[in-house]
């Protein structure tokens, strides 16, 4: 539409509206990310706090040593995410940068949000190395496809198999949780075979050409997503200190990070503590659990972080050293144009 025949007609309903929503949807999330916060900061003088502390200082050395090391194999896994992204669009960055671009981008996005660590650092970190927008794109959907498709099919087969008995205050019976199940890991399953019989053929979505990987690709995906999922239910089930059956530990952290994704607060601060909290303070002492979920973040969230903080510099100052370096031009984006 023109825009100045825009201005120039009278408003009416049918312009007035869009614009209302537009405005409503920006502050929405916002508004109820403090709902959430402030629900959370009202209940956490029921939380035994003396007893969280405790319990941290009982953990011992080589087990925080041990966990962290799953963390740092958790993260290091998640950067072979943008490796597969790397093989399906053939951009010309060498394989440590790409490695380094992606676990940077994660610390930064499980502590300050999607939007500036999984897109906003990636999208800058692959510009400085000379990747276009439209390959950074490719990427980073490539990434969250493989991210959320290992957990479908983790959570699914959870689900399917009967290891999780929803609570009563759910409203979920567990046959209707084996359904759910069921079809998630069709989804994935579907996935795999849209992948196989897409043979290179491209989509145009907002002016950008688009492709599935290969099927190959799919199953990679598929294998390093689950065990990344995998391993984080590992470092809570042994913080936990084995008290709660592996599949039991692995499904609420699997429904934290659900949570966590929906609610705009920046690395989920509180949610993760209040899901555990719901799910199992009739399990597990409540300062057994919230000393668990602390040491946890301390592990996963803010350690990494700070190596993520060197990472990041690591990579500006070879970008500043190396401005010759750039992504070169593929096969795939030539045939793309």
């Amino acid at each position: 539409m023109n825009h100045d025949a825009t201005t120039l007609s009278a408003p009416g309903p049918s312009t007035a509206r869009p614009s209302l929503w537009r405005r409503c949807r920006r502050w929405l999330l916002p508004l109820l990310g403090l709902a959430v916060l402030g629900l959370l900061l009202s209940h956490a003088h029921k939380v035994d706090w003396a007893g969280a502390w405790h319990a941290l200082q009982r953990y011992p050395a080589t087990l925080l040593l041990g966990v962290l090391g799953i963390a740092t194999a958790s993260h290091a896994l998640y950067g072979c995410f943008d490796l597969i992204g790397r093989r399906h669009t053939r951009h010309g960055v060498p394989r440590w940068r790409t490695w380094a671009i992606a676990v940077t981008s994660y610390a930064f996005n499980l502590n300050l949000g999607s939007l500036v660590g999984g897109i906003a650092l990636r999208a800058r970190l692959y510009a400085r190395a000379g990747v276009d927008e439209t390959t950074v794109a490719q990427i980073v959907g490539i990434s969250l496809a493989t991210n959320w498709l290992g957990y479908g099919l983790l959570a699914g087969g959870l689900f399917a198999a009967g290891a999780i008995t929803p609570p009563r205050q759910a409203n979920i019976g567990t046959d209707a949780l084996r359904v759910l199940g069921v079809a998630m890991i069709l989804l994935a399953a579907t996935y795999v075979v849209a992948c196989a019989f897409s043979r290179g053929r491209q989509w145009q979505v907002r002016g950008r050409r688009l492709k599935l990987p290969s099927a190959q690709l799919a199953l990679v995906q598929l294998t390093l997503s689950t065990a990344n999922w995998a391993l984080m239910g590992c470092a809570m089930y042994l913080l936990l200190g084995r008290q709660v059956p592996y599949a039991t530990t692995l499904s609420v952290l699997l429904a934290a990070s659900i949570v966590g994704v929906i609610t705009p607060i920046p690395a989920g601060l509180g949610v993760l503590e209040a899901v555990y909290l719901a799910l199992l303070s009739g399990t597990v002492r409540q300062g057994t659990l919230m000393g668990a979920v602390l040491a946890y973040r301390a592990l996963y969230y803010l350690l990494p972080l700070a190596g993520g903080v060197v990472l990041y510099l690591l990579l500006e100052r070879y970008a500043a050293s190396h401005p010759q370096e750039a992504g070169s031009e593929t096969p795939w984006r030539a045939q793309t144009r």
